[in-house]
């Protein structure tokens, strides 16, 4: 399951409400294209500004409308007893695995994140994916600590930052945590940008934002470098090298939820407030991208 593509949803709201048939319309999207699994509830997805009734329904809605794509469940949160509770949800709910996060309003220490995760997998049946997300988490993983929680039982993945561009640097960043974790334990890409680079040296799945709203691109990236064919997953990441370029001015959540709106996935003003999506000439930045590059 936790191999190949892992799409990232939004979840779109209307009037601060969760608009839940248009979160069901992408996540039929998503089985339609055929991604290898639809990870709800991550960044991408807004987890953090959902309260946990909210996030209840969202993952009983994407497991429902799946039709047996395998669902991943975000189940980050503040403090521990909340993690818990949402991990009971959603594995009642019948996701196939859950994303943890570390996740504080104060600093972390190392010792408090493996805490975090030691106590979370001693009380779930599904298997976990640790999400290092410094960008959003202000907390970095050290490869330590790495192999301290893949050694943990139920750690099947780890979502790892971007990979260096070099090709032989990001071949060495990934055969070093590969040497940490456990041979069962997969190792996923983040960042769009780099994840044909990353696929490349080694990654095997790649968890991505822009494949929860524009799979085929995101699979033809995904696919080709699977197959051994490096070039090919190279050439189409450069072709959207216009949209990366968005991603690093603006976000790549409020990029993809502009890019949602104009295609008529989700309401103008889809994100949770206090974040505000894009203004009009960034917008119009966003759609000629997407003319541009025969998205829509």
């Amino acid at each position: 399951m936790l191999t190949g593509l892992s799409a990232f949803p939004l979840t779109p709201l209307r009037d601060d409400r969760v608009d839940l048939p248009a979160f069901e319309r992408i996540v039929t999207r998503l089985v339609a294209a055929r991604v290898d699994s639809i990870t709800v509830l991550g960044s991408t997805g807004s987890y953090a500004y959902l309260d946990l009734d909210e996030r209840r329904r969202v993952a009983r809605a994407a497991i429902e409308h799946a039709a047996g794509t395998p669902v991943v469940v975000g189940i980050g949160a503040l403090r521990t007893s909340h993690v818990h509770a949402l991990a009971d949800d959603a594995q009642a709910a019948g996701a196939g695995a859950v994303l943890l996060a570390p996740v504080s309003y104060q600093a972390l220490t190392e010792d408090d994140v493996f805490g975090l995760y030691e106590d979370v997998v001693a009380r779930l049946s599904v298997p976990l994916i640790v999400y290092d997300n410094p960008g959003t988490t202000h907390f970095t993983f050290s490869d330590d600590l790495y192999a301290r929680v893949a050694a943990l039982p139920g750690v099947a993945s780890i979502k790892i930052p971007g990979v260096p561009a070099e090709a032989a640097a990001a071949r060495t960043r990934v055969a070093r945590i590969r040497e940490l974790v456990p041979p069962g334990v997969t190792i996923g890409i983040s960042g769009d940008a780099s994840a044909a680079g990353g696929l490349g040296a080694g990654c095997e799945v790649w968890y991505s934002v822009i494949g929860g709203t524009l799979p085929e691109p995101a699979l033809r990236i995904t696919r080709a470098a699977r197959a051994g064919h490096a070039g090919a997953a190279a050439a189409e990441s450069q072709r959207l090298q216009p949209l990366w370029d968005l991603f690093a001015a603006h976000g790549s959540l409020r990029v993809t939820a502009a890019i949602a709106e104009q295609l008529g996935l989700a309401e103008r003003s889809s994100l949770p407030l206090p974040i505000r999506g894009l203004d009009d000439p960034a917008r119009e930045r966003v759609a000629r991208v997407v003319e541009e590059l025969e998205l829509a």
